[in-house]
């Protein structure tokens, strides 16, 4: 083995390492096939919380005479998944930090699809909102664990590329969701089931479908280790290494030997979690409150800002995309060439007042609808490939003022211009800040180390959501009575949110400050 001089000089430094760090040792697996394949599943997860959460967006709007829905109660139904992803995100995030990763997102994956099921079954408002909670309580499990599950599989060179890499396959995952609304929704057919009186529409089957994905990656999952930097921040380094040495098989195969490693050494910033009190609750507060004293507390402060303004925009506003898109296309039908979005809002709410409700509603959409949803995955899919691509030469400040500022100016244009075209497209850039949402999720998986990252990131993404909730009651109260207001407040938002990203710490050099780096991640006093 000594004679081989072939490889690079290195290489062989790291191979022949006594103690190698753990970044040196997972460097040496190499970047192959089950990178790959863990951020295609990745992406499919992040496809699985996407479809789970906003596919409600379509049905709302077909659904409100088998449900009996009032706009207030259809606002509610967009944001009741994003409630119990906020009230279970602190347990997951905590769940993630001392039991692991994996272990949180394959069985709330699992959970998920089955609360949807549930759903699809329902036959009152009240019964739905139950079950969309739950949905949105168990899909919150893998919605912001799996950003540390992936980055903890790569090294610091890969990381952010990675998860830019799963939000691309998230994009192009996207484009299911108005395509499948398409092939079922508009369809008329109509089954009714036996013994629990439900007529099963189209609709229905739809929830059943966009639960599919979740299903599906929690199946692929089965095959997959823990994150090894988890099980090596536990005091597990046998187990980490059996995991790198299988990544290494997985990726080069036979292509070269098998690795020779018998120890991995902590860096400094390989936090250990305190395992000194028995109480659940005090090893809740000891993963929970170093986050918000320190220098931790100014990151924490703004990364939850940052997710909260990108969600109250990119998933609140776009509960109500679908029906307002149609309304357009309605209001065009009519021959109407110059008209805002509110007033088309307006419009539609004294004709629905004053004609009967059952005939007034639709159990299909127009197929412009369907076509601006696709354009706005497809924008998705696109976007988040070349930030995958770009983020590490332009940087993720430039990213992130350059999407929240046009999304900002979209999102108040929205109000003012007459042209209905132009409008939607507004309407649809405003969307768009949801390109932040994962370079936000990126940026924070670097922000703090391994004992604390997953519940950093669960409690940003709880706050995201909690964005969510806003913004769809938001639209579900203010949008009949005040639809300028509805526009203004996420545009004023982003707008803000552009100033604060360039408070985030290391955000100029894309890493920690080296002061930052010294500091050990465990001291939960």
């Amino acid at each position: 083995m000594e004679k081989n001089n072939t490889k690079d000089p290195e290489v062989l430094s790291l191979e022949h390492a006594k103690d190698p760090t753990f970044e040196e040792a997972l460097a040496q697996t190499k970047f192959g096939l089950f990178n790959y394949l863990l951020i295609a599943v990745s992406g499919t997860i992040l496809t699985a919380v996407l479809l789970e959460t906003l596919g409600i967006s379509y049905v709302v709007a077909v659904a409100e005479c088998d449900l009996g829905l009032s706009t207030q109660q259809k606002g509610v139904l967009g944001a009741v998944a994003f409630a119990g992803v906020i009230i279970s995100s602190h347990l997951w995030g905590f769940l993630a930090d001392t039991r692991g990763r994996r272990r949180v997102i394959v069985p709330t994956l699992f959970a998920a699809f089955a609360a949807t099921v549930a759903s699809s079954l329902m036959t009152n408002f009240w019964a739905m909102a139950a079950c969309r909670f739950m949905t949105g309580f168990f899909i919150s499990g893998s919605s912001a664990t799996i950003f540390a599950y992936l980055g903890e599989y790569h090294t610091s060179q890969y990381g952010s590329r990675s998860i830019m890499g799963a939000s691309a396959v998230f994009g192009l995952g996207g484009l299911l969701l108005p395509g499948v609304a398409f092939v079922v929704i508009n369809q008329t057919w109509q089954v009714t089931i036996p013994f629990v009186e439900v007529v099963y529409r189209p609709w229905r089957l739809f929830l059943v479908v966009c639960g599919l994905p979740s299903l599906f990656s929690a199946i692929a999952l089965l095959g997959v280790p823990e994150s090894p930097k988890f099980v090596f921040s536990q005091g597990n380094s046998k187990e980490a290494i059996e995991t790198i040495k299988w990544m290494h098989r997985m990726n080069v195969g036979k292509k070269e030997a098998p690795l020779e490693i018998q120890r991995i050494v902590a860096s400094s910033d390989e936090g250990q979690l305190s395992t000194e009190s028995n109480s659940m609750w005090e090893q809740i507060w000891q993963q929970t409150a170093p986050l918000f004293r320190g220098f931790y507390l100014k990151r924490t402060t703004i990364v939850c800002l940052l997710q909260f303004g990108s969600s109250l925009a990119a998933q609140g506003m776009y509960m109500f995309f679908p029906g307002i898109l149609n309304q357009m296309a309605q209001a065009q039908d009519a021959g109407i060439r110059r008209t805002t979005v509110c007033q088309v809002v307006y419009a539609h709410r004294n004709s629905t007042e004053q004609s009967d409700y059952q005939q007034n509603c639709s159990q299909t959409l127009d197929i412009s609808t369907y076509g601006f949803s696709f354009i706005l995955e497809a924008i998705y899919t696109v976007g988040f490939a070349l930030i995958g691509v770009i983020i590490n030469v332009v940087g993720r400040l430039s990213i992130l003022v350059f999407v929240f500022t046009c999304c900002a100016v979209a999102g108040l244009l929205v109000i003012f211009v007459n042209i209905p075209l132009l409008a939607i497209w507004f309407y649809l850039i405003l969307l768009l800040c949801g390109f932040c949402t994962n370079v936000v999720g990126a940026i924070t998986v670097d922000l703090y180390p391994t004992n604390l990252r997953a519940m950093a990131v669960c409690i940003s993404m709880m706050v995201g959501r909690l964005g969510s909730v806003v913004g769809a009651n938001l639209l579900g109260f203010l949008l009949d009575s005040q639809c300028e207001l509805t526009f203004a407040i996420p545009g004023t938002f982003l707008l803000v949110c552009g100033v604060l990203s360039f408070f985030i710490p290391g955000i100029t050099v894309g890493r920690r400050p080296k002061e930052e780096e010294k500091v050990s991640a465990a001291t939960n006093e």
